[in-house]
């Protein structure tokens, strides 16, 4: 169902004509809502709402939802029910504006849902009959005249109705409640007392009566016809029933339903007050009788005009008849009951319309060029219905459109300032551009026109992306086949030229581009280098653009010299838009009287733009000729016109919820749609209190649906939908308004803040579900709860939070919405989260939510690939990182492109690709273990492989910034808090500060003249201290870069040399302080970082040659020539302590010191070391000391770790460890021949040394624990001088002879060494059939154990020689070896020792029974053994050679096969019991043992024959002939533990499927040639791996795919990076296990989401336990066993001979046998309790 491409789709028979009419352009045969399938499904509720208030409360609450959830899930659609009576006040229900928005909004849901569209509720009510809110004047004076006649009392419609001369024709207006009624505030704010609304209650009641009287007796003389008089005379239930049911076809009416009430003997309860609302009541001689009037229209209206629609057509109409109570009538209960079964009817009659109407419509969905083009022809329609203007600019450009066969096409141009109507002329020009060459050129004819509104749309805003989108519409209207599209934007250039030429005078051509300005400067796209200037004759080009943006118009003047082509649009004359505001107001029946007409004309003298024209339109229109105007009524600019506009409808909407709502419209970066409108005004609590404190309802819930319908109607034009994938959108006609409602609403930062957290909180679905969100604004509901404040809240503040929050009824927003849980690729995407939600959350600072929420979410990655949108997915998680800095993501980044080929041609093979990547780092990057468990819960869905422990290498490359053109211009290289933040000084005096990542200069200084030495940075990096040649200290303020002090160091009396011959030595700095001194000086000088003055000098005994200070600030120690050390108070200065190393020869070249155990660290030139405990400061105590001074090397560096646990000392010639607990060296490394260290650095936990070496462009990793190098990362800008350690983050620096500074991250680093690998190919894999452990074979002398777990080896067992082979038995506990050496050797793996070894033959084979007894023994050249495991004793010799050899289940055979013969040998006796040969000089190819059926053999002839033979009938069963030289490459074959399948493989791509039952072979085609195939224990999945053919680009070797042998389907892929060498399946679940060549093992599991019987095993797996703990895996040290040197046993050709000093001495078999010795007993116990004894084949005395 997925779309190749945009070109290539074969259109659905159902909208090809809607699809071809979009993409030529032919606007007039598009639909109203141009969406295939309708934009949404909206239902009108018609009713009284007096008596059906419960009811549509009931199904607001609980059905509403619900159907809402069924539409967006399976349609991808919205489902909106339009209730106006809800939410307004009682006394606004025949409110004459309600009543004519009702009629408009009704007209509107039959015209547009998409299903259902209309219900009906109707009880035993009929309903007041309307006040008319307007009349024209004859009718009004008839009407008075006729009450007048009929004597009644007319002052009151006198008083209330004016009349208004505007009107045309002139009319009588029902004047505001407000207006008339002083006291009664307007409609937002809460009555002053309940007498106004009595007031009006008899007012209304009395116009009614008056009307009612004057108009029937009018209809009784004839003066007024019936359709007149209904006006009068009719509730509004029956205008609305009449409207939707009485002129719809039967199709239509399929799609409406109602509901009828019928209360029995209701008449009788007429007395009881409550029973007035659910009937029509008159109070007449003291009595209360239903009104007879109204029960007569309600009769003609439900038993007559109901059931006469029903009767001819197929309405849906459910009539129930409801009991009342006897003594309280319609009851509670009643009503209760009723309204359950109306919400369950409701709801299952909504479910089936909508399943018989709507259709899924996926082509938007994937199809992003048709999605593209609906929107901007969507917005091309909208826009043309405000085009008001006929000017000479229309015919102009439509002579410029018509096709003509001379002279030169150049494009046309339109220009012109802001709000002059561009876009409107042309989207008039595009909706009539194909009529006018049809017209022109014949019905025949075929035009096409495009059109983009540049910057309307995320594609319409950069070049490539249009050009792009263009081509592919001509492609499609032309039928070019394009191959692919070009990636070079000059290519793609080229071919939209190309395109051009096809079109033809029988198929014109006319693209227009909107907007010019609003293209991005990508590409150089506004130097217009793209645009073609010479057009074909049958193409026309039309472009449009303010005079004075970006010099677009004026490089258009360069381009095309002809002023013809060349179109201003300027301000209208005043006259021409008073003609045009004529013409605007008598469309809607208004004009503007003779004085009114001099403001006008006013306002026209001064501005006559069109917008401003439409403007004065909104604000005349509703001018009454008894109302005063002056100058101050119309605005004079089109900037105050639209404040005036928004300002007018905060009487109408409410402030608050005006000033929201439009901000959320405008902040929102696509639009939003109605109901998201609704729902997030439902969650802004300031907005929820306006509300209801004007309705006053307990739980408001949601907005009512009216104030939605005022703001739209009061922004009619200037508030447009346009359609995006399936949704109608809101937003601004122009940028103006736009910037304009961003300056009103969206000026305060905290309101903004607040706002798009509140709509992050919305598109993450935070209150969706029923989850309840607190309702308070402003603390207004807080007053009566307690302190909300206090640390824990108790049962009563618990009860009060509860009463004030409420169920918002927001929706789940998932990131797709799931047709079928069982097909997961079909589904309709959240495109609106998709577009919204990062938007939202990088403006409110939710970086949580942003980094889980989104970035590492695994449905939003899947989702964003499955649609095309990778590179879209990429861009977003680089925002996120620009706005986190979190580097998981920048790994995550690099992580996607390195696989971007393999997921965007398979989609579903992301989560095992990225599982194999991000398994080994997780446990440095600790925030991907959200994403890994996100791939654990949702990658099964599209991908059954699951990877538990990954070896893969990780690719990485540092972040590198050039500082200079050699390294030795570069002086000092500091890191920062900031890990992209760095400052380098350079030898010529300046130094910068960088940031690496954008390689962007932030800051920088100049020290110049001066030459720099040194520099440094204070903990709190608040001063960059500077030492220069001219003995100065520069002290800079680092955050501003200005220099506050500088300081000269001085030698003092006490120097022997004088202090201006000799440079600055060194410096160091403390919290406060700067100490330095210079070379040659005993003197230390103390200076104050704050004030920049000197403190004190310390005096001390010897040269000083470094100096560190204590941690906290405290102590200075001042290291000196003779191993002499000094401590100093820095507070006061006082010399508190000397001490001096027995090693005197050098001089301390590093002190160290160890806050933790209050020690302090010597280390000399030499690298000989003394430790001094500093407890007592004044008197230190030495504790330790090594003399290192060997023919070693002088000391590089020195560094502690972070933990104070080690100190690592780096020597040119070998790297050492000191374990500070013991003070002894825990580990050494040495240099080879010829090289030397530069530098070492410990990682951060200090499990691995990075370190880099001389002449070598290369950073090394060694493991601590094995001394393994695990990787060797190249720097390819030179070679490494200095490495560089950054204490703040775990990051790396290093500098290269070429100047260039590299970044390295050594987390990801050292992620490298948690990967362990033997070293050699793994040749093979040993798994036992219990527990989780696995057993590698690498040709060399060792077996590996490894843990299948952690992927980690625990344990390597030594041999003498190369280890050959290896059996295990069932527990695993032990094992029997044998190498090429003649020995075996049996091991108990737990552990590791060698329990005995046996000598003197040669082992081919190993084998060990199923009940973990005997061992089988195979050898080639000698006799075979079958022996006791327990004993080592020998059971029985084999004299035959056996290969393919196997024990059946039973125990009782050995089955190989010999030559032309499979052979059945007794393990009793070692004789051949039964045998098979083949005959006319045939040979056993294969031979396999089916496990359901142990004495059934299946063997392969060199005859091409499959055999299956009884071992104890010996007898074929059945034989299958196969084709001819089908086994000239046999390569594997399976069989299947029933016996009724076999797989072959042939080294080629195919399987080979044979049906062993029937006898037929088919053919399944890999997707390369196949390696290895295995066949899971159960039978029901092959694993295979095959050798891609095709070049991958993220450099794949292989493939990993799973295949359900059960309907042929490939259900999970996964590449490997690596070559691999063995590949094998546990026996109890479904874990694949592969070595690598590296000597590296994978595991992986299969997690088959059909299969509801195998368990999901990944969430409890123990492989996950890398990342679930939040504390990191310690590494399980690895153990080294070893072989016994001397034989326990020696075979000889017949017999065994037991050493002395063996375990098993045994002098006779009989003996050893009864009573074994003390040496025999331990062993044999040792083996027995490590064997599971389930059970003996053979007897005692065998």
């Amino acid at each position: 169902m997925w779309a190749a491409g945009a070109g290539g789709r074969a259109a659905c028979p159902r909208d090809a004509a809607l699809r071809k009419a979009a993409f030529a352009g032919n606007l007039a045969a598009l639909p109203a809502h141009l969406v295939p399938g309708g934009r949404s499904v909206r239902v009108f509720i018609s009713a009284n709402p007096e008596d059906t208030i419960a009811e549509r409360s009931a199904l607001r609450e609980h059905v509403y939802p619900k159907l809402r959830e069924f539409c967006r899930e399976n349609y991808g659609l919205e489902f909106q029910v339009i209730d106006l009576y809800w939410g307004v006040e009682a006394d606004e229900w025949d409110s004459p504006e309600l009543q004519k928005t009702r009629m408009k909004l009704l007209e509107d849901c039959l015209k547009s849902s998409a299903g259902p569209c209309f219900v009906g509720l109707l009880g035993e009510k009929y309903g007041n009959i309307r006040i008319p809110g307007e009349v024209e004047s004859a009718e009004f004076e008839m009407i008075l005249d006729a009450a007048v006649e009929a004597k009644l009392e007319t002052r009151i419609i006198e008083e209330w109705y004016c009349r208004d001369e505007n009107a045309v024709p002139p009319a009588y207006y029902l004047r505001p409640k407000s207006e008339m009624l002083k006291s009664y505030q307007n409609t937002m704010e809460p009555s002053s007392n309940s007498m106004n609304e009595n007031k009006w209650q008899d007012i209304s009641e009395e116009i009614k009566k008056i009307f009612k009287t004057a108009v029937k007796l009018l209809y009784e003389k004839g003066k007024m016809k019936h359709s007149q008089a209904k006006r009068y005379l009719s509730s509004a239930i029956e205008d609305e029933l009449d409207f939707a049911l009485g002129k719809q076809t039967p199709a239509f009416l399929k799609k409406c339903v109602c509901y009828i009430r019928k209360i029995a003997n209701i008449e009788r309860f007429v007395k009881i007050p409550e029973m007035g609302k659910y009937m029509d009541v008159v109070h007449t001689a003291g009595k209360f009788l239903r009104d007879p009037e109204a029960h007569e229209k309600l009769i003609k209206l439900r038993d007559e005009f109901i059931p006469t629609i029903v009767a001819s057509s197929n309405l849906r109409v459910y009539t129930s008849v409801t009991h009342c109570d006897m003594k309280l009538g319609y009851s509670q209960e009643v009503e209760n009951h009723y309204i359950e079964g109306l919400g369950k009817q409701f709801y299952e009659d909504m479910i089936d319309i909508i399943q018989a109407t709507v259709q899924q419509n996926f082509d938007t969905e994937t199809d992003l060029l048709y999605d593209e083009v609906l929107q901007h022809s969507s917005l091309c329609k909208t826009y043309s219905t405000f085009y008001e203007y006929r000017c000479e600019a229309l015919n102009i450009v439509h002579k410029y459109v018509l096709p003509s066969k001379i002279g030169h096409i150049n494009p046309l141009i339109i220009y012109g300032g802001p709000c002059t109507g561009k876009t409107l002329l042309l989207a008039e020009v595009a909706k009539k551009a194909y009529s006018w060459l049809q017209e022109e050129m014949g019905p025949d004819s075929d035009p096409v026109v495009i059109i983009r509104f540049l910057g309307s749309t995320e594609t319409s805003i950069d070049l490539k992306n249009i050009l792009q989108s263009i081509c592919e519409q001509l492609a499609v209207n032309y039928r070019c086949l394009v191959q692919s599209y070009p990636k070079k934007i000059h290519d793609l250039r080229d071919l939209f030229i190309n395109l051009l030429n096809e079109s033809s005078f029988h198929r014109p051509l006319v693209i227009i581009f909107d907007a010019l300005e609003q293209l991005t400067d990508s590409d150089d796209a506004r130097k217009l280098w793209w645009l073609p200037i010479h057009l074909p004759r049958s193409v026309r080009i039309i472009l449009s653009t303010l005079p004075n943006k970006h010099g677009i118009l004026q490089k258009l003047r360069c381009l095309i010299h002809e002023e013809d082509n060349y179109i201003e649009l300027t301000a209208r004359d005043r006259k021409m838009c008073s003609q045009v505001l004529k013409h605007q107001l008598l469309r809607v029946k208004r004009k503007v009287t003779s004085g009114q007409q001099i403001y006008v004309n006013e306002a026209f003298s001064k501005c006559t733009l069109p917008m401003f024209v439409n403007l004065t339109f909104r604000e005349v229109k509703n001018w009454r000729s008894h109302k005063d105007v002056d100058e101050t009524s119309l605005c004079v600019t089109v900037h105050e016109s639209i404040e005036q506009l928004f300002w007018s409808l905060e009487g109408k909407c409410g402030s608050r919820l005006l000033s929201r709502a439009l901000g959320y419209i405008t902040m929102s970066k696509s639009g939003l749609s109605e109901m998201e409108l609704e729902d997030i005004l439902a969650l802004d609590n300031s907005v929820m209190y306006e509300v209801s404190e004007s309705i006053r309802e307990s739980n408001p819930l949601r907005i009512p649906y009216v104030y939605i319908a005022r703001l739209k109607e009061g922004l009619q034009g200037y508030l447009i939908e346009r359609q995006v994938k399936n949704v109608t959108l809101l937003l601004w006609a122009n940028r103006h308004l736009h910037l304009i409602a961003q300056k009103l609403y969206l000026n305060n930062e905290e309101d903004l803040q607040e706002m798009h957290m509140i709509m992050a909180e919305y598109f993450l679905g935070v209150w969706s579900g029923g989850r309840r969100k607190p309702f308070y604004s402003n603390d207004q509901y807080l007053n009566s709860c307690p302190d909300r404040g206090s640390r824990g809240l108790n049962e009563e503040e618990k009860h009060c939070m509860d009463q004030i929050a409420f169920d918002r009824q927001a929706p789940d927003q998932p990131w797709v919405f799931q047709c079928n849980p069982l097909e997961p690729d079909i589904f309709f995407i959240n495109h609106r989260k998709m577009t919204e939600l990062i938007h939202h959350l990088t403006r409110c600072g939710r970086t949580d939510d942003l980094l889980y929420g989104v970035i590492m979410n695994f449905s939003w990655l899947y989702t964003m690939i499955r649609i095309g949108q990778f590179d879209k997915a990429l861009s977003d998680i680089e925002l996120a990182y620009a706005y986190s800095q979190e580097k998981e993501l920048k790994f995550l980044a690099s992580t996607l492109r390195s696989i971007k080929f393999k997921v965007v041609k398979y989609p579903g093979s992301l989560s095992a690709e990225l599982q194999q990547r991000l398994l080994p780092v997780v446990s440095s990057l600790p925030k991907l273990r959200h994403l890994l468990l996100e791939c654990d819960k949702d990658g099964p869905k599209y991908c059954s492989i699951v990877p538990l422990h990954s070896s893969m290498d990780v690719t990485y490359s540092p972040e590198r910034l050039p500082l200079s053109s050699s390294c030795m211009h570069v002086t000092e290289i500091l890191p920062t808090f900031n890990p992209s933040t760095i400052i380098a000084a350079l030898e010529n005096g300046s130094i910068s500060t960088w940031d690496v990542e954008t390689r962007q200069l932030l800051r920088q200084i100049t020290t110049s003249p001066s030459v720099i030495i040194g520099m440094k940075l204070t903990s709190d990096e608040r001063y960059l201290v500077v030492a220069t040649t001219n003995n100065t200290l520069l002290i800079y303020d680092n955050i501003n870069s200005c220099l506050l002090s500088e300081m000269e160091i001085k030698g003092s009396k006490h120097c022997g040399l004088g202090g201006a011959s000799s440079f600055i030595n060194g410096f160091t700095l403390s919290v406060n302080h700067a100490l330095a001194w210079l070379e040659a000086s005993k003197d230390v000088t103390v200076i104050d970082l704050l004030y920049g003055w000197p403190l004190y000098h310390f005096h001390c005994w010897y040269e000083v040659t470094c100096v560190q200070c204590s941690p906290d600030g405290v102590y200075a120690f001042c290291g000196q020539y003779l191993n002499t050390t000094t401590i100093f108070h820095l507070g006061s200065g006082e010399k508190l302590a000397t001490v001096t190393s027995e090693f005197s020869g050098g001089f301390v070249k590093f002190l160290l010191i160890l806050d933790k155990a209050q020690e302090m660290v010597m280390v000399d030139s030499e690298g000989s070391l003394s430790v001094w405990n500093t407890e007592e400061i004044t008197n230190p105590q030495l504790t330790d000391d090594f003399d290192c001074r060997r023919d070693d090397s002088e000391v590089v560096s020195i560094e502690l770790s972070e933990d104070q646990s080690a100190i690592l000392i780096c020597k040119a010639l070998s790297i050492e460890l000191l374990d500070t607990h013991v003070w002894k060296v825990a580990e050494k490394f040495r240099a080879k021949h010829n090289e030397r260290f530069i530098s070492a650095v410990l990682s951060k936990n200090g499990n691995c040394i990075i370190a880099s070496m001389e002449n070598t462009s290369a950073i090394f990793v060694w493991r601590r624990d094995t001394g393994q190098c695990m990787a060797s990362l190249q720097e390819i800008s030179g070679t490494i001088v200095r490495l560089i350690k950054s204490n703040h983050h775990n990051m790396l620096l290093s500098l290269s002879t070429s100047g260039v500074l590299s970044i390295w991250d050594i987390d990801i680093i050292t992620a490298m060494s948690n990967i362990d690998k033997s070293g050699k190919p793994i040749q093979r894999l040993v798994l036992p059939a219990r527990g989780e452990l696995i057993y590698t074979l690498d040709g060399s002398d060792s077996v590996h154990k490894w843990n299948f777990s952690t992927g980690y080896i625990e344990a390597i067992f030594k041999h003498e020689g190369i280890v050959e082979n290896c059996v295990l038995t069932s527990s695993g506990e032990i094992m029997v070896t044998s190498d090429d050496k003649c020995s075996q050797y049996v091991w108990h793996t737990v552990s590791g020792e060698n329990i005995f070894r046996i000598n003197g033959q040669k082992i081919s084979e190993l084998m060990i029974t199923h009940n973990d007894q005997f061992v089988v023994s195979l050898c080639e050249q000698n006799a075979s053994r079958v022996w006791r495991l327990a004993t080592g004793h020998r059971v029985c010799n084999i004299l035959v050679a056996l290969q393919n050899a196997f024990i059946t289940t039973a125990n009782t055979f050995v089955v190989g096969m010999a030559k032309n013969k499979v052979l059945a040998v007794s393990l009793w006796t070692g004789s051949i019991t039964k045998k098979f040969c083949c005959d006319d000089g045939a040979s056993i190819v294969d031979v396999k043992l089916i496990p359901d059926c142990p004495d059934i053999i299946v063997f392969i002839t060199s005859t091409e024959t499959v055999n299956i033979w009884s071992l104890t009938e010996e007898v074929i069963c059945r034989r299958v002939q196969l084709p001819t030289n089908f086994l000239k490459n046999l390569e594997d074959f399976e069989m299947s533990p029933n016996g009724k399948l076999g797989i072959i493989t042939r080294g080629d791509e195919n399987i080979n499927v044979l049906d062993l039952h029937s006898g037929k072979l088919r053919v399944v085609h890999a997707p390369g040639i196949i390696w290895r195939q295995r066949l899971s224990r159960d039978g029901r999945y092959l694993v295979y791996i095959c050798f891609l053919n095709e070049d991958d680009d993220n450099g794949a070797i292989s493939s990993l795919i799973v295949m359900r042998l059960a309907d042929g389907k490939n259900i999970g892929a996964c590449s490997l990076y690596k070559t691999p060498t063995f590949l094998t399946l546990s026996q109890r679940h479904l874990n694949i296990i592969i070595g690598f060549d590296d000597g590296s093992i994978g595991t992986y599991t299969v997690v088959d989401r059909v299969d509801a019987a195998l368990k999901i095993k990944i969430a409890t797996s123990n492989s996950r336990q890398i990342f679930n703990n939040t504390t990191q895996v310690i590494r399980p040290k690895c153990h080294n066993y070893s072989f016994k040197v001397t034989a326990d046993c020696i075979w000889r050709e017949s017999t065994e001979v037991f050493a002395r000093d063996s375990p098993i001495t045994v002098i006779e078999p009989e003996v050893s046998e009864a009573t074994p010795t003390k040496k025999h007993n331990y062993c044999y116990e040792k083996v027995c309790s490590a064997i599971d004894c389930r059970g003996h084949s053979f007897a005692a005395d065998n």
